[in-house]
Formats: structure tokens, C-alpha cells, sequence
């Protein structure tokens, strides 16, 4: 038994079942730590105030729920004992990098992502997966100046204002806030154009105001 190839495949499994919730894994890891405790037998007894208090389920309604559904879902294989002087037994499918998981014996169980099980499907490796999203949300930068200043030129925005932005983000390591990568830069662009306007505007509009609110017009002649 290879307890790391096992972790490994199974939670490949955990990504990509929808079904599962944190008490479910938790409970699934808890009674794994007993089969460890118990050096992997093909079956073992478990004590549920134990198992409770590592995987933290309070509840026993809560407790017995996930195991049923563990069962159902062939995580686990529950038997019950149905005597308070005897423990309830436990078998846990060996799982490795295929589809196909052992109880020990010449049975095989496939798991299935949904309530219907899907035989011979082969589980995607989760690096993979990561993989596979890292390079769709690779940050689409420019090339160099010059590429953005072509941008700016064909938008009609000052060359100025492109040699701005550009410097501004190639600065900060082409991140909004100097935290978050930046996925589209002509969007950015964009929204860098629509903020230097605002800024004229207010600007503009604040000159015209008059914050005193006085009369051009005014009669020296008048006492104060």
C-alpha cells in the first residue's frame, strides 16, 4: 500500500466530485489516519467518538450522513455492527492513478463524478488541470512601447498619454495595484483613457464653479 499514491488519486477524485463538502473530506481523512494507525488492513473497526473528535463533526446526525454518503459514493465501504459492544468495520478502496480503485480482493470499483457511475473513464491528472488554466489566464502583456503607442494612436489618445501608461505599469510590473495581474492591457488601456477624462473634466468643471459664490457685478458705492 502506497498511502502517497493513494492521497494523490483520491484527491484527484475530491476535484472533480461536486458532491463532496468539507465534511465529507474530513471524515474521509480521519478514517484513513485509522486505517494508517491500523498499518492498512483490508478491513478495520473504528470507534465513532474517536473518529468524530478528528475529523471536528459534532454531530452525530452529521457524523453517520457523510458516512452513509462516503458509502453510497464507494469512497468507503460501511459496515455497520448494530451492537453497542462491537464497532462498526470499515473498508477503504485502494486508489491509484487509474480509473480503477480495490477493496483488497479481486473486486474493482470505479468511482464516478455524478450519481451514475462511469466505467473505464480515466481520471485527469489534477497538475494537468492546473496546469491547463495557468496558461488560459497567462497575463496578455504588450511587447514593447512601441506596441502600446500603436494602440493609443489608433484609439486617436494622445501619444503622450500612451508613454504614461506604458511606464506606469511597465513600472509596476503590468499590475493593477501592484497586486493583480493584469489578463487584458488593452482593457486596462482603455480604462486609463476614460479616467484621464474624468480628471480634465472635473477639472474643468471645477474652474468654472465660483466656491465663493460672489457678484461680478458690485457697487463700491454701497456701505458695507
Amino acid at each position: 500500500m502506497n498511502y502517497i499514491k493513494h492521497l494523490n488519486a483520491v484527491f484527484q477524485q475530491f476535484s472533480m466530485d461536486s458532491r463532496l463538502n468539507p465534511t465529507h473530506i474530513s471524515l474521509y481523512m480521519a478514517l484513513f489516519q485509522y486505517w494508517n494507525i491500523n498499518r492498512f488492513p483490508d478491513e478495520f473497526y473504528i470507534n465513532r467518538e474517536e473518529i468524530m473528535k478528528m475529523s471536528k463533526i459534532g454531530s452525530k446526525a452529521t457524523y453517520h450522513r457523510c458516512l452513509k454518503s462516503l458509502n453510497t459514493w464507494k469512497y468507503i465501504r460501511y459496515l455497520p455492527s448494530h451492537n453497542p459492544y462491537k464497532g462498526s468495520k470499515i473498508r477503504i478502496p485502494k486508489f491509484d492513478t487509474s480509473s480503477e480503485t480495490s477493496y483488497g480482493t479481486n473486486t474493482r470499483t470505479t468511482i464516478g463524478t455524478s450519481t451514475e457511475q462511469l466505467e473505464g473513464q480515466a481520471l485527469v491528472p489534477y497538475t494537468n488541470i492546473n496546469k491547463q488554466i495557468t496558461n488560459r489566464n497567462k497575463a496578455k502583456l504588450p511587447k514593447d512601447k512601441n506596441e502600446v503607442l500603436i494602440f493609443f494612436k489608433k484609439r486617436k489618445w494622445p501619444e503622450l498619454e500612451g508613454e504614461k501608461f506604458f511606464h506606469h505599469y511597465n513600472g509596476i510590473g503590468w499590475k493593477i495595484g501592484g497586486k493583480i495581474e493584469i489578463t487584458d492591457w488593452h482593457s486596462t488601456a482603455e480604462n486609463w483613457m476614460l479616467k484621464s477624462k474624468e480628471i480634465k473634466m472635473a477639472k474643468a468643471t471645477s474652474q468654472k464653479r465660483d466656491n465663493l459664490k460672489t457678484s461680478k457685478t458690485k457697487n463700491y458705492g454701497q456701505p458695507l
